[in-house]
């Protein structure tokens, strides 16, 4: 059975950076894993508040599992590190860790996975996240250990001249790949809604920017980019190619 892990660093990434091929891989027959470096314990809490900070951890863990079954997700795996809290001016951590045990961790996750297709975070953290940061640097030293055995790694938010929203895209990660992902926006919308501490996140900058407030749908992307990140060189065709074949509306090489 094919299978692809998505990595990421906190809930809600996986859908609002790459749900909608998430959900088009589901469709397509592939068993789609998540895993999850935090429970996103330093979060917002909503608009309302939602919950008290000594429950976002456990909260936002209940959303992702709903947004992974709205994505069409055949597991969900938490790594079990704790998600720093924002600090002064919007600061943002990495959470502590020893990086042979999380290289560890990833690389049980892609064996026990099966997965042929690694999707992460990019080079740049998207806006500089660490914690993005780590997940992508991770995911490339389990690939790396792992020699002839090594899945692709994909980065999600790669680059191209025409994205939408130019600071969630990695500006050193160059799109291989861009998948139109407009069929599956329902899903995508379904996930995102499942996160409900995070929607008045979701929607903050861009309704300040047109001036009105938007929904969650307005402001989800119909249009994920990839970059290869390993193994290294690019090829005209891979296995993420060709289970996404069909909905590519662009590529940059």
């Amino acid at each position: 059975m094919p299978a692809a892990l998505c990595f990421v660093a906190h809930p809600d990434d996986e859908t609002i950076l790459c749900g909608g091929t998430l959900a088009l891989l589901a469709a397509r027959g592939v068993d789609v894993h998540v895993a999850c470096l935090t429970r996103g314990e330093g979060g917002e809490l909503g608009e309302p508040a939602r919950c008290e900070r000594a429950e976002l951890g456990r909260v936002r863990e209940q959303e992702l599992v709903c947004a992974v079954e709205k994505l069409g997700g055949h597991s969900l795996t938490f790594l079990g590190y704790v998600d720093p809290p924002v600090g002064a001016d919007d600061q943002v951590y990495a959470p502590e860790h020893d990086p042979t045990t999380l290289t560890g961790q990833v690389i049980a996750a892609i064996q026990q996975t099966r997965a042929q297709v690694v999707l992460t975070h990019g080079s740049r953290g998207e806006y500089g996240h660490p914690a993005h940061q780590l997940a992508h640097t991770t995911a490339l030293v389990a690939a790396a250990a792992l020699e002839g055995a090594a899945p692709l790694v994909y980065s999600f938010a790669a680059h191209y001249a025409e994205h939408p929203y130019p600071r969630l895209a990695n500006p050193d990660d160059p799109a291989d790949l861009v998948v139109d992902v407009a069929a599956f926006l329902a899903q995508k919308e379904a996930a995102a809604l499942c996160h409900a501490t995070q929607t008045a996140l979701f929607v903050r900058r861009r309704s300040e920017a047109a001036g009105r407030q938007l929904s969650v749908r307005e402001v989800l992307l119909t249009e994920e980019s990839f970059r290869r990140q390993w193994p290294p060189a690019p090829a005209p065709t891979d296995v993420f190619h060709t289970w996404v074949a069909g909905y590519e509306a662009a590529t940059t090489r």
